[in-house]
């Protein structure tokens, strides 16, 4: 077995954006405190997720940097690597994102949300490449809230380059009279917990999806081995870290290298 703890912040959602960046700071010395060696945050926590309702201040290039500089600190005291899932701007246009901070506080990149919702049109512009990152002895992807539920191809994409599990940021809150399920991938909810059991089946990795936590949500923070079964899941709308120990010896990406439709 070759271990690699990591942790999932399941946090609700921030009232403001200077709260979301007080939170992450938190969960990051948490994390650290609790042995982990990366940690990754849902869709846009720095500073929120625009939409859906949400109240989020217009965005803002010194914010974000000042936000981004800030959460470096806090990782380079505690030795940890981020997946930071944020915003930015880009050519006057604003794009979901993922920030990648290493251990030591350097900036690895951005994967930016390459497929977006319809629902996001004119408020996020999509992105339009993929990349691998690392973390030491972990190689890792990310494919953000819908892309990762309905495009197969954003995962595999990862695991064939060598990722050994793919991380996914997402929203995903209660609609009124909507089912509220208490186990992971319940057959009575949505399509979206079997969908991340097949993410990590289809291509031998694994895949951890992390969520706010918020009252009856339909889907919360999980990691999936990589033959589909269950690791562990955070119960739903608790807030917290969601701590796994993940072999990497497991993620193979067998199933992946063997696609040849997918490039």
């Amino acid at each position: 077995m070759n271990p690699f703890r990591i942790a999932l912040a399941n946090l609700r959602f921030p009232e403001t954006p200077d709260e979301s960046v007080a939170q992450v700071k938190q969960a990051i010395a948490d994390a650290s405190q609790r042995g982990a060696r990366l940690i990754c945050f849902p869709e846009c926590y720095v500073p929120g997720y625009r939409g859906l309702g949400k109240s989020v201040p217009p965005p803002d290039g010194q914010f974000l940097s000042r936000a981004w500089a800030e959460i470096a600190q806090e990782a380079a005291k505690a030795k940890l690597a981020v997946v930071l899932a944020t915003e930015r701007i880009v050519d006057d246009g604003l794009l979901a994102t993922a920030l990648v901070i290493q251990e030591d506080g350097s900036i690895a990149g951005f994967q930016d949300k390459v497929q977006i919702d319809p629902s996001e049109e004119g408020l996020y512009t999509p992105g339009s490449e993929r990349c691998i990152f690392k973390a030491g002895p972990l190689t890792f992807g990310i494919a953000i809230c819908h892309e990762g539920w309905r495009y197969p191809e954003t995962v595999r994409w990862a695991a064939k380059r060598g990722a050994q599990i793919v991380f996914h940021p997402h929203l995903h809150e209660a609609e009124p009279d909507s089912y509220r399920p208490t186990g992971f991938a319940d057959p009575a909810n949505s399509f979206h917990e079997k969908a991340a059991l097949c993410r990590a089946a289809e291509n031998t990795c694994y895949f951890a999806t992390v969520n706010y936590a918020s009252p009856g949500s339909p889907t919360t923070s999980a990691v999936v081995r990589p033959d589909g079964t269950l690791l562990c899941y955070q119960p739903y709308g608790e807030e917290g870290l969601l701590i796994a120990d993940i072999d990497l010896s497991a993620a193979t990406g067998f199933l992946a290298g063997r696609c040849r439709s997918a490039p």
